[in-house]
Parts: C-alpha cells; structure tokens; sequence
C-alpha cells in the first residue's frame, strides 16, 4: 500500500510542478489566449432570490465559435455547478413563475429551439421544432404558456414574368428584386421579406399560435397582463414607419382575437414596457424627439390602460436602461452609466433614486465599452454581470437595503493567476479646446518603469455616442503587453456625462473631439515616461473616423490604423444600413441639401494632407461602415503616394472581433503596423 502511495505522490508532485513555478513566473497575455477567456451573461435570479442562473460563455479553439452553457450558483456563491453542457449554445434562461422550471434556448440540434427543464429532477423537454428563430421569451403569471417573437416570412412582391426555360437547362438565379428603404442589415446581410411576429406557445410544447400581425416588426420581449389575457409591446407600426426609425409605440393585444390597442402616442420612441407585479401599472423608456444625435432616454410610467402616462423624473441627467420593477409595485430598478462606469439604481414612482452598486459591466470582450445585464427578485435581491478592468463578467449580488453587493465568481482565474495584466488607472485632463474635463485611462505594460520611455498608443471608440471606462479589453491589454502604454478617452460626445455633452458634436463631428483627443496625448506626455517620437493611434468605426480625421490634421503620430472607418459623409448616408436614420439625426438634411457641410465633416476631404504611414483594416462583409469607404481612403492614400496597406477581414461584418480568430487578427495586424514604422532608440 505504501508503494502506490508513493507512487501516486511522486504523480502528483509532477503534475502540479508547472503551477508551482508559475507563480513565481508571471507570463504575459498573449493573443491565443483569446480562446481561453470566458464571461457571464444574461444574469437570471429565481423567484425567490435563493439562486441564479446565468449563461457561462467560452471559446472554441477548434472551430473558432463563441458558444454557451447555463450554470447555477446559489445566492451566497455555493454550489456553482452546471446545468446544461456541450459545444453548443444554450442562452436566455427564464425562470418559470414558481421557480420550478427553467425556460431556455439552445443550438444543439442546429437550429435554435425552446427546451424547459424540471430543477427538481433535470428532466427536459424539447418544446419546438421551428425553422425560424424565436427570441423574446415570456412566461404566463400562470406558467401555462410562453411568449416569444419570430420571424413571417411574407410574399415578396415581385415583376416581370421570366419565359419557361427548357427542361434541363441550368439558367442563371432569379433577378433580386428590392423595394425596401433599408435592404440590408449589418451582420445580417441582404433584408429577407420577413416580419417579426409575437407568438404564444403552450408550456407542454406543440404548435406556436401566432398573435400579431402585418408588415411591421414586433420585437423585444412581450410582457403579459396580470390575468394572462393580453400582452403588451413596443412596436414600430406606423404607415411611415420605414422613414420615421425611432417613431415606436407601446400596444397591447389580446391573446383570444389579437386585437391591437395603441396605449401611447408620441413623436419618438416608447419601448420596453414592464408590467408592474400588481398588474395595475406600466413602466416604459423614451424620450420626446428633437432629432439630435444624443438624446436621453428617459422613464415612464402608466395606467395598465395606457392612461396618465407621465415622466419618473430623478433630476439624472443620464441614460436610463434595463427597467424592472420592485416586487411591492412601488419602485424601479434601472441601471444607468456615469463618467465611464454602469451603476444600479432604485428609484420610487416619485423619482427619488438611490445608487446601490457599480461595477455593471464585463460583456464587451474586445474594447472597454458599457455593457451588462442584472435582474432582481421580488424580495430585493439582484443579481448582474460584475465587471472590472482586471476581469470579464462575473456574477454579482446584493440586496436593496442589505447586503453589500458581492462578486460570486472568478471564471478567469485560472488564466490569470498566471497571466500578468497592465494596471489601468483613471486620468482627467482639460481640453486645449474649451479647459473642459475630459475622462480618460491608461494602460500601462506589465511590469511599468516610469523611469523609462515606452511608445503611446491612442485607442478611439466608436459611437460615437458609446463610452469607455475601467473595462476589461482584451485588444488594450494586448497592445500593453506587446510593451505599449495604451490611453483611451472619452472626448466630447460621448456618453454618460449628460445631454448637453453628447450633443457638443451634433451637427459637428469630428470637430473639436480631435482637441479633447490631442489634450489627452500631451496631458500624459507630460508625466515623462512616453517616447514621443513613437506616438500610434487607432480606433474603430466613430473611433476610425477620428483616426482618419487625425492623421489629416497633425503628422505628429509615427503610424496609424485606421478600423472600419466613415470616410465620406455623403456616400455613408446612401450606402450605410439605416439609410433611414443618419441624414435625419447625425446631419441637418439630405445630403444633396447640404453637400458643403457633409464634405466639411469628412476626412476624405482631408486625404491630401496626409504623411502618416496608415493602414486600414474593415470587415468585408461590414454594412455599416461599408467596405466603400475604406477603399475610398485607400485610393487617396495610394494617390497621394503615401505609405498605407488595406487589410481585408474576410466574411466579417462591423463587428469584426465577434470571432475569436478575427480578434486576435485585428490586433496582431496593428501592432505588426507599428512595428514597422517604430523608430527604435540609437
């Protein structure tokens, strides 16, 4: 017995000697560690607020997808185990009313269909087996029947009768023939002639019946009335709809006939309605629009009738977003950003509002943007996406007048217990512009010397109404671990610092963001560890028009990238999904109006002052920032006989790092960028 013993330690004393020496020999992020980084999302806690399901979301290496399972974890972080497995996607997991069974999505069997499984025993049940996706799933107060939306595909309407071809011949395809004003849809591609419509489905599964209908899309997450008999929406389904984007509705249909009531009727949009638990009142977002490029949405509520609608007013000159009631019928949980960081909030119907925890954050994998989810029980608990600079989306808890908010889960730990981070830190500087405060953070290289000089990456966001705060990005720690100080800003513009900052660029952008952008690069050269001869930028769409707008401006940067960029506002507004959208709210009119003051705001119009060595780099598929106007920069650059390169991510749309390898392809092609143009020291 004594031999195997010793056997089996000296195994394990092998196993376990790489962990050992680990520890006292930190390794640098890398970018196929990419692959190993995992995250929570769509944060779920029961009825009772004793447990929480969340999405656990990880990479495959193999087939270079992101996928998804459901685990549980009680409220005082025991017990955190799986619920479903498999290299697939399970996702929006729905506890049913009484807590005893769990509504889902998954892709296992291909398409994505509805499961319900017994807690109490880890029976399943298949309940659909559609050939559209549903989405927007909702349980009855009965628990007998589920809500869901889904796409109609409805007759297209055709022209021009082709001759009968002869049997046998291989003709080309059908002519696509296309009416609509936005034919195509960002990471969707070409519009199909369909409509998303709310169903209703019995919770022992069989045949979806369809509640809703005509030629308008029906989205969100329907809510049910109090007894079960109608369910309420938000919708866009005026006439005009198509040229009037942000004109939605809340309505109510009633299950039995799908009658249609209109309960709010102003000019922009209303969505997201709640039921409150005593089924007499609705809350809702919105705003009254003024078609700026920034406007706040704001919190509503109303009669369950639609009547005496009015505004919750907290004096928050924030975004109001995520909207659940309390379980007493008397309050409303929200979560809002400020100064680059997403907090939770309570508010009573008469607007008095209280913080209960920051930290909201964790599901943008890529660059540092908001992003988090949280739900609440009927007793006060929540739960929410915890996330930091060090760590993606973990799960979060506490207690509204109890307990302090707690992080459950380290999902990452295994990676980054022996994986060095750059510290971030906060910075506030004054722009050159106006002496306005303008937030931003560095990134420092593991392992920082502030007696040394290291080169300075200036990373843009995109938006350009999005913000950045003290958030995990796997691009920023990458390009700090490649031995960069990285800085990132939120310049005028952006979000969470109030309506009147969003709106300094209305009718103005990119102007004096360049100033915010520029007061940044120079606030940090002045603590004395940048080489300033080794100055990059980079940024990605709003953040790739400020980069192209740069370097057409200043020579002072060595190299730049420009990411999926807007280069000419007049063929952006023609050629961009939303076509109906842009000319409306971000110009004063169409462009043919206007011509002097879209080609103002265009770096395009820049393109000859340019001598910094610049790449471009856009998804080929990317409808929202077209491949167009990365070519379009490219020929004027080639024209003008200056250094620059197009890289080409192949089937890739605006969201370039959805896949793993692409992400890791971004960043590894602007560093090999900088590289290259690096002054390196005599």
């Amino acid at each position: 017995m004594k031999k195997y013993f010793s056997i089996l330690c000296l195994l394990l004393a092998i196993s376990f000697q790489p962990i050992i020496a680990q520890e006292g020999n930190a390794q640098l992020f890398e970018p196929i560690d990419v692959f190993q980084l995992e995250y929570a999302s769509d944060i779920r806690i029961s009825p009772d607020g004793s447990k929480i399901i969340y999405v656990r979301n990880f990479k495959d290496i193999m087939t270079d997808k992101s996928l998804a399972n459901l685990w549980m974890i009680n409220f005082d972080g025991t017990e955190n185990r799986p619920v479903t497995t498999g290299n697939h996607r399970d996702y929006s997991p729905r506890w049913s009313p009484d807590g005893e069974k769990l509504l889902y999505m998954s892709s296992r069997d291909g398409k994505p269909q509805v499961y319900l499984r017994w807690l109490d025993t880890g029976a399943e049940a298949k309940l659909t087996n559609l050939t559209q996706s549903p989405s927007g799933l909702s349980w009855s107060p009965d628990g007998k029947w589920i809500a869901m939306t889904m796409n109609v595909p409805a007759k297209p309407k055709t022209f021009g009768k082709m001759p009968k071809k002869p049997s046998g011949a291989k003709w080309a395809d059908a002519p696509k023939v296309i009416d609509k004003l936005n034919y195509r849809r960002d990471g969707g591609g070409f519009v199909k002639h369909q409509y998303r419509q709310i169903f209703v489905l019995s919770a022992e599964g069989g045949t979806p019946r369809q509640i809703t209908t005509g030629d308008f899309n029906h989205g969100g997450t329907p809510q049910w009335r109090k007894d079960g008999k109608a369910l309420y929406f938000s919708a866009n389904r005026h006439e005009d709809g198509e040229y009037d984007p942000r004109n939605s509705e809340v309505y109510m249909a009633t299950i039995i006939d799908g009658q249609i009531t209109q309960l709010t009727s102003r000019q922009g949009p209303d969505s997201s309605p709640i039921i409150s638990p005593d089924g007499k009142m609705i809350a809702y977002t919105g705003f009254d629009d003024k078609y700026q490029g920034y406007q706040m949405t704001r919190l509503y509520v109303m009669n369950a009738d639609g009547s005496e609608s009015r505004e919750v007013k907290t004096n928050l000159d924030r975004q109001v977003a995520g909207i659940q009631w309390a379980g007493d019928s008397k309050g409303i949980f929200f979560r809002f950003d400020d100064k680059g960081e997403t907090y939770l909030a309570h508010t009573d119907l008469n607007g008095k509002y209280e913080r209960l925890t920051d930290n909201l954050g964790g599901l943008a994998m890529g660059r540092p943007y908001a992003g988090s989810s949280f739900s609440v029980s009927g007793n006060g608990k929540y739960a929410f996406t915890h996330g930091n600079w060090d760590h993606l989306a973990d799960v979060g808890v506490g207690q509204k007048g109890g307990t302090k908010a707690n992080r459950l889960t380290r999902l990452n730990d295994d990676l980054f217990s022996y994986k060095k981070l750059g510290n971030v830190e906060e910075i506030w500087y004054k722009s050159s512009y106006d002496q306005r405060d303008i937030q931003g953070w560095i990134c420092y290289p593991p392992d920082f010397d502030p007696s040394k000089k290291y080169p300075l990456i200036l990373e843009i966001h995109g938006g350009p109404f999005a913000n950045y705060g003290d958030r995990f990005s796997a691009e920023v720690q990458l390009f700090a671990a490649a031995g960069n100080v990285v800085l990132y800003t939120n310049p005028r513009g952006s979000s969470s610092y109030g309506e009147e900052f969003g709106n300094l660029i209305h009718h103005n952008y990119p102007n004096q963001d360049y100033d915010d952008l520029m007061s940044g690069v120079d606030a940090i050269i002045e603590k004395g560890f940048i080489d300033e001869e080794n100055l990059f930028v980079t940024g990605g769409s709003g953040g790739g028009v400020l980069t192209a707008w740069i370097v057409g401006k200043t020579d002072r940067f060595q190299a730049a990238v420009v990411a999926k960029p807007v280069i000419n506002w007049y063929s952006f507004v023609l050629h961009a999904d939303n076509v109906n959208f842009y000319y409306k709210y971000w110009f004063p009119g169409m462009p043919w109006d206007h011509t002097e003051h879209y080609m103002k705001r265009s770096p395009i119009s820049l393109v000859g002052n340019v001598t910094t060595p610049t790449m471009l780099l856009t998804g080929e598929q990317d409808y929202r920032t077209p491949m167009s106007e990365t070519e379009q920069f490219y020929a004027g650059l080639k024209l003008n006989k200056v250094e620059t390169a197009m890289v080409r991510i192949q089937n890739a749309s605006h969201g370039i790092a959805s896949r793993p390898s692409n992400l890791i392809a971004k960043v590894t092609y602007i560093l090999a960028w900088f590289d290259k143009y690096k002054k390196e020291k005599e």
